[in-house]
């Protein structure tokens, strides 16, 4: 008896999908080039928009910790504040965050990467208050 593979490489469930069609009818594709690829973010979450908003408020309020804290810290607690984020950056589709982060993660003394996290986290910022509108 063959079992029937469920499809993991689908964007979305043709409910969750709604979410994410564009003035016009479009539906969004994968996208690095916003502070968080919301169709990443809909994989992650299996479309539950309550999900979405919990996890992006609280991705929000580390990245304001993080953006304040990382400047003031050397060293190690540097390198660790960066790999905590980096998987929760991951984990809603915050790319260039999560880039930056292991960037710090491998260099810490870096003020120059540090600064571009903090920008990016402001991004980040801007665009979840945005959504969550």
């Amino acid at each position: 008896m063959a079992v029937a593979r469920q499809n993991t490489n689908r964007v979305a469930t043709p409910a969750a999908a709604i979410a994410f069609i564009q003035p016009g009818g479009e539906v969004c594709t994968p996208s690095r080039s916003r502070p968080i690829d919301l169709v990443h973010l809909a994989r992650q979450t299996l479309g539950d928009r309550a999900l979405e908003a919990e996890v992006l408020a609280l991705f929000s309020r580390q990245a304001g910790g993080v953006a304040s804290r990382i400047g003031q810290v050397t060293g190690k607690e540097r390198g660790l504040l960066a790999h905590s984020l980096k998987g929760s950056a991951r984990s809603i589709g915050a790319f260039r965050v999560a880039e930056l982060a292991e960037k710090i993660e491998s260099d810490p003394t870096s003020d120059k990467v540090v600064n571009a996290l903090r920008d990016a986290l402001i991004d980040v910022q801007e665009f979840i208050a945005a959504i969550s509108r």
